[in-house]
């Protein structure tokens, strides 16, 4: 048992250094990013999100210590049901016989469907406080897709990759989904005004999901999609009147601390709202 639970640490403390420095390149991009968008008024805006960038900083370390080998098990379990034929959706021969980089777009435009439906999913009543911890960032920046609760970590990973094995794609294609939908996400929670103009019909900017971050009842209930803006078009919650300027948050009363923002969704006054009239 203590080999165990000696394993579990060393592996999660591995994990947390090689996340750290999976951080550096990313960081260095959008620092020359913001310095050719905004110049030296980045650094007053880095100075300001300093304390939300440091919570978001923790839940990522929490999240990589004590969830993270958690999924990794659970990803070995998913790929030893899925190798059973009866389980797929889609006979896996039908994706090994096209391209790759075709099953590789496939799996990023299907994930991202999926991600959309998960995500709407996300804000309804019951699985709204663990997402809410999300939203609670009011300095958003790159590093915001970093405060994820524990609850939507699995969520995503039980909802969107458990789908696309279900569907039959190769490993590869799921693996290239996960980073691709990651990577861009950092993206778009940049603190960027961009809205991509004509593009914008077809892919999500970052003024687009910040307006998703809004807190503007306007902006609630819109743009849901995380790669593809064609979901939202297509499911009615596309919204980018510009660049978002307003306020971002939540109102709910969410401590700015680790223990606050993770211990938010085991609460019994974030499901109030699950008993109150839609009236």
């Amino acid at each position: 048992m203590v080999q165990i639970v000696s394993d579990f640490f060393l592996d999660s403390g591995a994990a947390l250094v090689k996340a750290v420095d999976g951080l550096l390149l990313p960081a260095g991009f959008f620092l020359f990013i913001g310095m050719l968008t905004k110049g030296a008024r980045l650094f007053a805006d880095m100075r300001r999100a300093v304390a939300q960038t440091s919570l978001n900083v923790q839940i990522m370390a929490f999240n990589i210590i004590i969830i993270a080998p958690l999924i990794s098990v659970a990803s070995q379990g998913m790929s030893e049901l899925v190798a059973i034929p009866a389980v797929y959706l889609v006979a896996p021969e039908r994706w090994a016989a096209q391209p790759l980089g075709l099953v590789i777009l496939a799996a990023v435009f299907v994930g991202d469907f999926i991600g959309y439906w998960r995500h709407r999913l996300e804000h309804t009543r019951l699985f709204w406080p663990a997402h809410a911890v999300h939203h609670s960032d009011t300095d958003m920046t790159w590093l915001s897709l970093e405060r994820f609760h524990p609850i939507n970590h699995v969520t995503t990973f039980v909802i969107d990759t458990g789908t696309l094995f279900l569907l039959g794609f190769p490993p590869a294609a799921v693996v290239a989904n996960v980073l691709v939908r990651h990577y861009y996400g950092y993206f778009i929670h940049a603190d960027l005004p961009w809205t991509f103009g004509p593009l914008g019909k077809v892919f999500v900017s970052p003024a687009m999901h910040r307006w998703h971050h809004a807190a503007d009842s306007a902006a609630f209930n819109t743009n849901y999609a995380t790669v593809f803006s064609v979901f939202d078009r297509a499911f009615g919650t596309f919204r980018v009147p510009g660049p978002c300027t307003v306020a971002l948050g939540v109102t709910d009363k969410i401590a700015p601390t680790l223990r606050g923002q993770i211990g938010y969704a085991f609460s019994p006054r974030a499901y109030r709202r699950l008993f109150r009239s839609r009236s």
